[in-house]
């Protein structure tokens, strides 16, 4: 089983256990202690390598306990510190980390609830813990660029000198990614300026300003639909020697349906959102006279959506979890990325 693969095992039994994770002790048992053995591979019932309640004196504590330290070759490498499932991680929670982490040889350091994981280590000071975590992961929303770097951690794989010589890396790419989310969601002065001095002749006044805001946010949301259109096409492009149902013409013998390509494109944007949570080879399209449908494995029982393009009012068909449709007018394609959440709803629930 690959290492991704690992990982969404886990993620797929939270929705089923959360009501119960209600205590700290619970979510060690239901979540933690599986991903250490199923996903890091350590062995939980080996105190060689997995050492439960770990004690080390530091010079103003004695006897305090951090929940985990792992084990390898005998000496401690990775302390953890575990919250409860519903508890928001915040880095007033990691004080055991902080003072074990100079006092023994562990070079990482992890703060978990369960869902969320924190990775650590000492980027800015040598042997004192960051107070920002260099990688992050959420089961609930596994972002695969931090892959590679948590699969360093594994026990088979354990290399400490790539870890820590990488996480820099890893903690800087997040910081940024996270500025241009936030840029690109309400770009401040500076960024706005950016972009207008460069195209603009004009002085820069404060209307100029509040256009080029509202300017700015619409050209990266056009340049974001752009990028994915074009890698879809180029995918719908390389697929065309093994056609599927979701770009096949139906002929005259069979009711006349004729898929177009503003249907094709909208499957591809549809697919684009779903493949968050779903293989994109369980997406499947049914093309019918009075519309597209988009389904679950081929599944007429599990519809994600339908596209209504055949009139010239265009609609996306949403559905809830009792498989109600409801149908939503949209003005051009870029308008279905706004139903993200909708779709992953749905997709959620038949996964449930």
């Amino acid at each position: 089983m690959e290492f991704i693969e690992k990982l969404e095992q886990i993620a797929k039994r939270i929705p089923a256990i959360s009501a119960n994770l209600t205590t700290e002790e619970a979510t060690k048992n239901a979540l933690i202690m599986p991903f250490l053995n199923q996903v890091l591979g350590y062995d939980i019932f080996n105190p060689l390598e997995v050492v439960p309640e770990f004690t080390a004196d530091t010079p103003n504590k004695r006897n305090e306990k951090v929940d985990y330290a792992l084990m390898i070759d005998g000496k401690v490498q990775v302390l953890i510190e575990c919250k409860r499932f519903d508890e928001q991680l915040a880095i007033k929670h990691a004080g055991q980390l902080f003072r074990y982490f100079s006092t023994t040889n562990a070079r990482i350091a992890i703060l978990t609830n369960g869902v969320e994981y924190q990775f650590f280590t000492d980027i800015d000071a040598p042997n004192k813990m960051d107070e920002k975590p260099f990688l992050k992961l959420d089961l609930l929303n596994i972002d695969k660029h931090v892959i590679s770097g948590i699969a360093k951690l594994t026990k088979e794989a354990f290399d400490l000198d790539s870890i820590v010589n990488t996480a820099g890396d890893y903690k800087y790419l997040s910081q940024i990614k996270k500025l241009i989310e936030e840029q690109v969601k309400n770009p401040d002065d500076d960024f706005v300026r950016f972009f207008a001095a460069r195209v603009y002749d004009g002085a820069i006044t404060a209307k100029v300003k509040q256009q080029f805001s509202e300017l700015t946010i619409k050209a990266f949301s056009q340049f974001i639909n752009d990028s994915i259109n074009a890698r879809l096409k180029t995918a719908l492009h390389n697929d065309e020697a093994k056609p599927d149902s979701a770009t096949a013409e139906i002929d005259d013998d069979e009711n006349k349906i004729i898929t177009t390509e503003e249907e094709i494109e909208g499957f591809n944007i549809v697919k684009a959102i779903l493949r968050q949570k779903l293989d994109v080879t369980r997406i499947v399209s049914r093309d019918q006279q009075s519309y597209f449908g988009i389904l679950l494995d081929d599944n007429n029982r599990k519809p994600l959506c339908r596209l209504h393009f055949n009139t010239k009012q265009k609609y996306i068909g949403t559905f809830d979890e009792n498989k109600k449709e409801t149908r939503h007018p949209i003005e051009s394609l870029d308008d279905l990325f706004k139903f993200a959440d909708q779709l992953l709803a749905t997709a959620a629930h038949y996964l449930a």
